[in-house]
Parts: C-alpha cells; structure tokens; sequence
C-alpha cells in the first residue's frame, strides 16, 4: 500500500472538524520553502565542518553526554 492510499485510509476514518484542520495543515504545507534536500546538506561545507568537530571531539561528547 502506498503512502498516499494509507493516507486516504486514514483520512475516510476521521470525523469532519479533524478533516478541516487536516486541510489546513496541508495547505499551510505547501506553502512552505522546499526543504534542503539530504544530499545537498551532506555536501554542505557547515555540514562536513560539523561531522569533522564530531569525530575530533567524540570522547569529550562521551564524558559530557555520561556526566
């Protein structure tokens, strides 16, 4: 089953002031910038700074994660 036909499935099973808010919802979706696709952040100089700092300062993220 597709993400789509499990959506619909689920849209026929709720009552009609939850569709209205589900309108809403999708519409304010739309709208919305397109998000950064995963491929384009893991290019992202930011992105591979961060992983960099990750693996240099792993044991200080351990102690503080375990303190």
């Amino acid at each position: 089953m597709t993400v789509k036909e499990q959506l619909i499935q689920e849209l026929d099973r709720l009552p009609e002031p939850i569709l209205k808010e589900v309108l809403e919802f999708v519409l304010a979706l739309k709208t919305k910038p397109p998000v950064e696709s995963e491929t384009a952040l893991e290019k992202s100089d930011v992105w591979k700074a961060y992983l960099a700092s990750k693996k240099e300062r792993k044991e200080v993220y351990r102690r503080l994660a375990n303190s």
